[in-house]
């Protein structure tokens, strides 16, 4: 089997088990988003990707993440090739942590951003953006499990965080995102999940938060949990492509 055909069944098979998880919590596959997080991966895979219809491409390294916007268009232009939809160009998000001196490139070559996770970050990023003439969808990266190594808000300060961001015209806060600890049981993972969605759900109550939707969470070992538990945007990455190298 060739490496293009390997990805295409990869592909179908991952969003019948996206779809599969949606159909037991009684959810529309429609609603949820299959990010492919293709650090380390080549422009090559992305392009091949992209023309079987995957359109959301995940990234964590900025160099390499603008490096790889510019390989994948050019690739796509000779192929004068357009993904159902007629989209011309990938949607691109940045899921790692984001340095304030990174802020620029984030704000001027991504869609959306994964990982805000404090108000300093979020005034490079509208600076940046009001610069580009557009505007950046942003999740808060809330840390439930408590681990020190990983990024995040606590529960506690993620509404004055989305209160803060209130006045920046070009970020659009809209939703939550999570890792959970990695574990070898992704059964584990689904209180931490469970108790995204619920956040989530408490905030849209309150004024000016209704637009907090989304729900980014679960990867290649817990994704269909994470769908279970109202995961509107799956982040996976060995699952489509395979091991990292």
């Amino acid at each position: 089997m060739s490496a293009r055909d390997a990805l295409s069944q990869r592909l179908e098979q991952v969003r019948e088990r996206i779809a599969n998880a949606a159909r037991r919590a009684g959810r529309d596959s429609d609603d949820i988003t299959l990010l492919a997080v293709s650090k380390k991966k080549p422009a090559r895979a992305v392009a091949e990707a992209f023309e079987y219809g995957q359109l959301d491409f995940g990234e964590s390294y900025v160099q390499e993440a603008c490096e790889k916007i510019s390989q994948v268009q050019a690739l796509l232009n000779a192929r004068s090739h357009a993904a159902p939809g007629d989209r011309t160009t990938p949607r691109w998000h940045f899921v790692g942590k984001l340095q304030r001196n990174k802020a620029k490139a984030i704000a001027w070559n991504m869609d959306c951003f994964h990982a805000l996770d404090r108000e300093s970050l979020a005034l490079e990023l509208e600076k940046h953006a009001a610069q580009a003439g557009r505007k950046l969808d942003v999740l808060i990266q809330v840390n439930l499990s408590g681990e020190a190594q990983k990024g995040g808000v606590s529960p506690d300060e993620v509404q004055s965080l989305l209160t803060s961001l209130a006045p920046l015209s070009h970020l659009r806060p809209i939703g939550l995102m999570t890792l959970p600890p990695a574990t070898q049981e992704p059964e584990s993972n689904r209180p931490y999940f469970a108790q995204l969605r619920e956040m989530r759900d408490q905030l849209q109550n309150l004024e000016g938060l209704e637009k907090i939707r989304e729900l980014s969470m679960g990867m290649s070992q817990d994704f269909e949990i994470a769908v279970e538990e109202g995961a509107t945007c799956v982040r996976l990455g060995t699952a489509l492509f395979g091991p990292r190298t």
